[in-house]
């Protein structure tokens, strides 16, 4: 008989599971065991060092607003209260879960604090003004040692083959290919990239983390403002002796502005008026929102300063992470990408995604690539094959669930497979439309349901479709099916889940309690699974 000491949200691959689950049934050996062994098994995954699980979190929740957060965690210790000023998703693209990220802010050990970026402003706002209240370490404080790996995402303690954001692989862009039709106010790119035999290895759920490079263009101009050719020697934050167009391009972020920034300015400026206003737009980040390092140089020409200083005071150019849209059963050795392509007009100048816009424009086949592995908390197919599965995923949203296809695909025989996608246009912008027909034509895929909101006078989205089909979505719910979405948290994300709460309240006979009761049991069994951002 065999026992599964191992739990599947474990991080090990099925092969890695299958031999501890082996190994420690016969370490225990007793085939009957299976309480010894899970607690045998639980105090391996946690370490001898485990802490104490945490209170519970009620504002850890990206459904709700920031201000509905902040009640929750009203009267709270300062770092729980830092918690709730963040996006909730522990999505892992500041190197932090989001309570990790709170408790290094609060002790002092992380002076970034504009490092959620799906929190944006917002967050980082509250913070600054949660800080002070707090009177907790200011930012500016020399960080210490980052957080221990078991409290960050993506380091070294998850790594893959040696490969981490800490140390990530060097892979090559294979193909990037707009999906989006002649017409599509959107640029969607199919993008792929070869792992080889020696890079990270992936399962599907997970997410690559790319570090990305500005655009030559954006540094060419930082260089102009600064007055400076490029070739003066900097050094970066890894130790790497390089030019300051080296560090600028792959080292340094040129859209956040950090406090180190605005003081180095506010000390060189030869204008009396402009350090008064750097220092005072310093403490008002409103007043600059959406402003990126050649505004600020722009805007208060008298600032002289040292190129090398300059990029000292930049913060990191962080990693950015995409749902991994590829099967590696299906794919080996090569990793895919659902991107959209990311521009936007601000102060008379177009802005680009850092990185979208290097896969989509900048870089051609064969262009090196720094990668690593995400892997997922949780957001992955059941353990039982044939369970069945309802995907609801939006645009970009749809990555992870063509991952899902393929990789039930290849293994074969498995459970039904209901998938709910949106767009703007049916005619330009059904992303994949060809591979779902054919996995609906050939049963991987049962049902597919589209909303394309700009189709038709009135909008239409993923969520009316939810409601619309909530019948069979209930005897789906019932015969135990597991819900994934993937997408925008702040809309999509939560009108889905308003969606679905209305959907479980109608077929209880309107009892809006023990809708939300069923809901949250959806969750707390691993069939509600949210890959937000």
């Amino acid at each position: 008989m065999e026992i599964a000491l191992i739990p599947e949200s474990a991080p090990f691959t099925v092969e890695q599971r299958a031999w501890l689950n082996g190994f420690l049934s016969g370490w225990i050996g007793l085939a009957g065991a299976a309480t010894q062994g899970a607690a045998l098994a639980k105090a391996i995954l946690a370490g001898p060092a485990a802490a104490e699980p945490p209170p519970p979190e009620p504002w850890h929740d990206p459904a709700l607003a920031l201000d509905n957060r902040l009640q929750l965690a009203d009267g709270q210790p300062p770092a729980r209260r830092l918690m709730a000023a963040m996006a909730q998703l522990d999505c892992g693209a500041c190197g932090y879960l989001c309570r990790t990220y709170a408790e290094a802010i609060a002790v002092g050990t992380e002076p970034r604090l504009n490092l959620c970026s799906p929190g944006g402003a917002e967050t980082s706002k509250t913070i600054k003004r949660l800080l002070k209240e707090s009177a907790a370490p200011a930012n500016g404080k020399a960080a210490a040692t980052k957080t221990n790996g078991s409290h960050v995402n993506g380091d070294a303690s998850s790594a893959q083959n040696g490969w981490s954001r800490a140390n990530p692989f060097t892979a090559r862009l294979l193909r990037s290919t707009r999906l989006n039709g002649i017409g599509s106010e959107k640029s969607t790119h199919h993008v792929e990239i070869e792992l080889g035999g020696d890079g990270p290895s992936y399962a599907v759920g997970d997410s690559l983390g790319l570090y990305p490079e500005n655009c030559a263009s954006l540094v060419s101009e930082v260089l102009t403002a600064l007055g400076a050719t490029g070739d003066e020697p900097a050094t970066p934050s890894s130790g790497r002796l390089a030019t300051i167009n080296e560090a600028l391009t792959r080292d340094r972020c040129l859209t956040e502005l950090t406090d180190a920034l605005f003081t180095l300015l506010a000390d060189s400026a030869r204008n009396p008026d402009d350090a008064d206003r750097l220092r005072q737009l310093a403490d008002d980040d409103g007043a600059v929102d959406g402003w990126d390092v050649l505004d600020l140089l722009r805007a208060f020409p008298s600032v002289r300063v040292a190129p090398e200083a300059l990029v000292e005071a930049l913060s990191p150019l962080r990693p950015r992470l995409y749902s991994i849209s590829s099967s590696p059963r299906k794919h080996a050795g090569q990793v895919h990408l659902t991107v959209r392509r990311v521009t936007y007009p601000h102060r008379g100048r177009e802005r680009v995604g850092v990185a979208s816009t290097m896969l989509a424009d900048r870089v051609g086949p064969g262009a090196p690539l720094r990668v690593f592995i995400q892997k997922s908390h949780g957001f992955s197919l059941p353990g039982d094959a044939k369970a069945p599965i309802v995907m609801i995923g939006p645009g970009t949203g749809i990555a992870p669930f063509r991952a899902f296809l393929h990789e039930r695909d290849a293994l074969g025989d498995v459970g039904p497979a209901w998938l709910f996608f949106g767009d703007q246009h049916g005619s330009h912008d059904f992303l994949y439309e060809e591979e779902l027909a054919d996995f609906r034509r050939r049963g991987v895929l049962s049902r597919l349901d589209t909303a394309f909101s700009r189709d038709q006078e009135e909008k239409l989205y993923v969520q009316h479709r939810i409601l619309e089909h909530g019948d069979e979505l209930f005897r789906w719910l019932q015969d135990g099916a597991y819900v994934y979405v993937c997408g925008d948290a702040k809309r999509m994300a939560s009108d889905v889940d308003r969606a679905l709460v209305e959907v479980v309240r109608a077929r209880l006979g309107g009892d809006a309690g023990a809708a939300k009761t069923y809901m949250a049991r959806l969750t707390s069994e691993g069939r509600y699974r949210r890959d937000v951002y």
